[in-house]
C-alpha cells in the first residue's frame, strides 16, 4: 500500500511540474507586437524574433528626457540587479523614442550611467521616428510621439513583462515599482 500511495505522490508530483502557466488567466495583457528592426548601444542589429523563445522586460526612454526617463532606467538597473542575485534569466529592452538624438554611442553612454550590463540589457534605436511611435502606438498601445514646439516626447512610463512577441504585463515604471512581482511573474515564465 506505502508503494502505491508512493507512486500516486510521485505521479501527482510530474503532472504537477509539467503543466505550464496559462498566461491568458495569469496575466492581465493579451496583445502582440509588430515586428521592428533596430540597433542596440554597441551598433549590432536587434530584432523582435531575437526575443522569441525569451522572458524579456520593455520599457520606452530618450536620453534628453528631463522628467520620468533617468528615474525608469534606474529602476531598470535595479530590477536587473535583483534578476542577477536570483539567478533568474531575463532580458531587458530600452526602446529609445528619440532615434534622431539617440545614436547607440549616445545610449551606451546613457546606459553606462546606471551600471547596465549590457549582457542583458539592450538600449534600442535605429528605426525612423514613425516607426517606433507606430510600434508602440499600435503593439503596445501606449503613447510615444514628439511634443510640438519642444525637445521632450510623451511616451509610457510602463514597465512591459513579455514572453517571445506577447505582452504580459504591465507595471509603474516611475513610483512604487514592485519589484518582487516582476520578479514573481518572471519566475513563473522559466
Amino acid at each position: 500500500m506505502k508503494n502505491i500511495l508512493s507512486i500516486v505522490i510521485a505521479f501527482l508530483a510530474l503532472v504537477g511540474c509539467s503543466q505550464s502557466i496559462n498566461l491568458e488567466e495569469h496575466f492581465s495583457l493579451n496583445g502582440t507586437i509588430e515586428p521592428l528592426e533596430a540597433v542596440n548601444q554597441n551598433g549590432e542589429a536587434v530584432k523582435m524574433s531575437d526575443y522569441e523563445e525569451k522572458v524579456w522586460v520593455a520599457t520606452f526612454i530618450f536620453t534628453n528626457c528631463d522628467t520620468v526617463c533617468s528615474p525608469m532606467t534606474a529602476h531598470i538597473a535595479t530590477l536587473q540587479e535583483q534578476l542577477q542575485d536570483e539567478k533568474i534569466e531575463a532580458e531587458l529592452v530600452s526602446f529609445s523614442i528619440d532615434p534622431e538624438h539617440d545614436t547607440p554611442e549616445v545610449l551606451k553612454k546613457f546606459g553606462d550611467q546606471f551600471g547596465a550590463d549590457y549582457k542583458t540589457w539592450n538600449f534600442l534605436t535605429g528605426y525612423d521616428q514613425a516607426d517606433i511611435e507606430s510600434f508602440t502606438n499600435i503593439s503596445f498601445l501606449a503613447p510615444a510621439a514628439k511634443l510640438e514646439g519642444s525637445t521632450q516626447y510623451v511616451h509610457s512610463t510602463s514597465i512591459f513583462l513579455m514572453k517571445g512577441s506577447q505582452i504580459l504585463e504591465q507595471y509603474d515604471g516611475v513610483s512604487n515599482v514592485p519589484f518582487e512581482k516582476i520578479i514573481e511573474d518572471i519566475k513563473l515564465l522559466q
